[in-house]
């Protein structure tokens, strides 16, 4: 350890910095729009018509079936050639891990709705209230709880994954690593210190995890 020049990774920390900004976005957004359309989704195979149920397994089913990365390649490469004009590395990465995220999300809520139990939609319905308002002010909070540590756990995941964005020039985190590392000269250096942000950041993530789960079974 003794030879290991530090000093060119705290040089490089404002570059690092930056690609971790974009990870944390990614990420931000991956979650963010990924639980609105899993919500979204969960709500039509749980609840809707036959049909749109079955569109909305069908896509779960197919997004879970293939790499995050392949998703990225799509929205890069194949979505300019569909509508005549590019649409960018960045939104086509918030797009794609939106999308891609969502079918994960979907089944957490869709387990989530479903650990409810079946009387306490009776007892509800029993005192008159819409299956919206059941929804909302019954169903959802008891579930979120049931939720809440797979929630955390995709995030570690999601997080792991925004890395892949250097296949569409997208320069995250690791990507700004491996620049900086070949850069300096100092692969080492700059690779133990990528893998211990990642160990700290998914510890503090599966801690968290493991607490509300804890928590939960209290």
């Amino acid at each position: 350890m003794h030879a290991f020049d530090w000093g060119a990774v705290l040089a490089a920390l404002p570059f690092l910095w930056e690609g971790m900004q974009l990870s944390l976005l990614l990420l931000a957004i991956g979650m963010i729009g990924g639980t609105a359309l899993g919500l979204l989704v969960a709500l039509v195979r749980l609840f809707g018509p036959r049909m749109p149920a079955t569109i909305a397994a069908a896509y779960v089913d197919g997004l879970r079936a293939i790499p995050l990365v392949l998703v990225l390649f799509w929205f890069y490469f194949l979505v300019p050639l569909a509508i005549g004009r590019p649409v960018g590395a960045l939104p086509s990465a918030l797009i794609a891990f939106v999308i891609f995220e969502a079918a994960y999300y979907s089944e957490i809520i869709r387990a989530g709705i479903s650990s409810v139990r079946i009387g306490q939609w009776q007892a509800a319905q029993a005192l008159g209230m819409t299956r919206g308002q059941t929804l909302r002010l019954i169903v959802l909070p008891q579930a979120l709880r049931a939720m809440l540590p797979v929630f955390v756990t995709q995030a570690v995941i999601l997080f792991q994954d925004t890395s892949l964005v250097y296949v569409i020039g997208l320069r995250d985190f690791m990507t700004e690593t491996s620049i900086s590392a070949e850069h300096e000269g100092r692969l080492v250096e700059f690779y133990v210190f990528a893998a211990l942000v990642y160990l700290i950041v998914c510890s503090i993530g599966t801690e968290l995890a493991q607490m509300l789960q804890r928590r939960r079974s209290v």
